[in-house]
């Protein structure tokens, strides 16, 4: 008897691995970045793209609050061209860390969505810090 999982079969191995190599280049997760900041890693900047006053209220420590409509060449060039910028924002019912990873290729800057965002952080049973300050 087929299962629904196994209904439509799995990728083939190579094509599996172009697949989710790909993904990895476009995302990180909450995990890595926790891991990356507790290592006190300056090589990513982290954006939380929520309105100031949600990130006021609870954010990841060190993130920067940028709102993704507030991502404009101009306020970019206050970081080296080569800055990899890693965006998040309230969790997976929440478009605004997509929104901001476009405004941020069409600037021509590196970027990778945290996946899960504060839902995910909270899932992991991360610290939050409040204030407008990280």
């Amino acid at each position: 008897m087929t299962s629904p999982v196994s209904m439509i079969p799995a990728a083939p191995a190579a094509d599996a691995l172009r697949y989710f190599e790909a993904r990895l280049a476009f995302e990180t997760d909450c995990w890595d970045v926790h891991d990356s900041l507790s290592r006190n890693a300056a090589d990513f900047v982290l954006l939380d793209v929520r309105s100031p006053a949600l990130f006021a209220a609870s954010h990841i420590p060190r993130a920067i609050n940028l709102p993704h409509g507030k991502i404009t060449e101009r306020r970019m060039a206050e970081w080296p061209a080569e800055t990899l910028f890693v965006v998040y924002c309230a969790g997976p019912h929440c478009n605004g860390a997509n929104k901001a990873a476009v405004r941020l290729a069409r600037l021509g800057r590196p970027v990778k969505e945290m996946i899960g965002g504060m839902t995910g952080w909270a899932d992991e049973g991360f610290a939050f810090a409040t204030g407008k300050d990280s």
